[in-house]
């Protein structure tokens, strides 16, 4: 029923306790649940071109934290400020 992957058995727990929910109500309508983990189809170019401006803000995001620890150093510097 279900595969040893624990994101495949939500889907399928929640398409089982709906099928039984709407057979108990006397109803022909069912649900089908499926999962898919990844986006498969699509243009390539514009996965390649999300990739590269997310791997673009990282970069930059990267570049910015360093000087933040320095100046929280440089501050703790100036007010004489003592770690434990």
């Amino acid at each position: 029923m279900c595969s040893p992957e624990p994101v495949n058995c939500f889907p399928v727990l929640v398409n089982i306790l709906s099928n039984t929910f709407l057979r108990l109500s006397n109803s022909t309508a069912r649900f089908r649940v499926w999962s898919q983990l990844f986006f498969t189809g699509g243009n390539v170019d514009l996965k390649n071109n999300i990739f590269f401006s997310l791997f673009t803000y990282l970069l930059v995001l990267a570049a910015g934290l360093p000087p933040l620890f320095a100046m929280s150093s440089v501050e703790d510097y100036k007010v004489n400020s003592m770690s434990c």
